[in-house]
């Protein structure tokens, strides 16, 4: 027979991303983000921003706030955890029979000085979670709300759609999706933005000057990559 788990954990002293790296990823597209990571990266595409009508880019140091199902505990005591452009990433395993978070704990981390919120669970009270500000990524929304039961962990890490986020990654996110950073690779990301950007912007003026073969097909036919029949 196992004991019970303490109802809560906090995990204090996780690395954390110096100014200078947060500050590199300031609007920076999530597309970007993703090809300096030769194409990984992003959460599931079901965590998406909250409506329509969030335009919002957010990048800052993940908060891992881990939830069990239908549970908030974790959520709520990481209010008490933020610092200033912390983007919380409440992990609930996957539930969708309830929202994760609502319009008032938006407003608390508002107040606590986070730049965004991030589940792998549902939403509700969207219209007072617009008046609030904050943006937020979620699979959607659903009126009823969690437990605040536990266990949960805060400043740990949990799996969110489909990555591993680790307090202390970074997030950018923006009407695209989401895209975690591990800390470990924050520099090797960084340097590779500036060439992503470079190719992105000279294939953009290609493309408004005309271009429209993205493929040299002759070359592909000569080596025998590609074949015409016909």
């Amino acid at each position: 027979m196992i004991e019970d788990p303490a109802k809560l954990t906090l995990i204090k002293n996780a690395p954390r991303p110096t100014q200078a790296q947060i500050d590199a990823f300031a609007g920076i597209p999530t597309g970007f983000v993703c090809d300096a990571m030769d194409g990984m990266g992003a959460l599931a595409t079901a965590i998406s921003p909250l409506t329509p009508a969030q335009h919002a880019t957010v990048h800052g140091p993940a908060l891992v706030a881990d939830n069990g199902p239908a549970e908030i505990l974790a959520t709520l005591a990481a209010v008490h955890m933020i610092q200033p452009g912390d983007v919380v990433v409440a992990a609930v395993q996957g539930h969708q029979g309830c929202s994760a978070s609502g319009d008032q704990l938006m407003g608390m981390m508002v107040n606590a000085g986070a730049a965004g919120f991030v589940t792998d669970g549902p939403m509700r009270d969207v219209e007072g979670i617009e008046l609030t500000g904050m943006n937020c990524w979620c699979t959607g929304l659903n009126p009823a709300s969690p437990y605040a039961h536990g266990p949960g962990t805060v400043g740990g890490a949990a799996a969110v759609g489909g990555r591993i986020i680790a307090t202390g990654d970074m997030i950018i996110a923006d009407r695209n999706g989401v895209v975690v950073v591990p800390y470990a690779r924050i520099d090797e990301v960084i340097a590779k933005l500036e060439d992503v950007k470079k190719a992105e912007i000279d294939l953009e003026t290609k493309v408004k000057s005309g271009f429209k073969t993205p493929l040299d097909l002759d070359a592909m036919l000569a080596d025998g990559t590609a074949k015409a029949i016909g």
